[in-house]
């Protein structure tokens, strides 16, 4: 593959809409935040909705920020549900800024 800049393709408005609703929505509803060496990592308790409200989230990032890498991890059971979004270098500083994250 080739290598594709950490760039965000919306529009500003368009960015802060996303930001506001789909990106904050989805943060709001994380139990926990890890950061990764090349990204970050989002931990969802096992509740109804939430593969879903994830799947809507990264079909529409997809689409704008080429360059990320989406794993979702469903554990066993009522285990979590992990989102890792990682990327090359620069990844974690552009989602850090983002989505307001330390």
């Amino acid at each position: 593959m080739a290598d594709l800049p950490v760039v965000c393709t919306l529009s500003p408005e368009a960015l802060n809409a996303r930001r506001e609703h789909l990106l904050q929505a989805l943060l709001r509803r994380a139990r926990d935040r890890r950061d990764l060496p090349d990204g970050w990592r989002l931990v969802f308790a096992a509740a109804d909705g939430v593969v879903g409200e994830i799947a809507r989230a990264v079909d529409a990032e997809r689409r704008c920020c080429r360059f990320l890498l989406f794993t979702i991890t469903v554990e066993p059971g009522d285990g979590p549900i992990t989102l890792d979004l990682t990327g090359p270098p620069g990844t974690r500083d552009f989602l850090a800024s983002l989505l307001d994250l330390p």
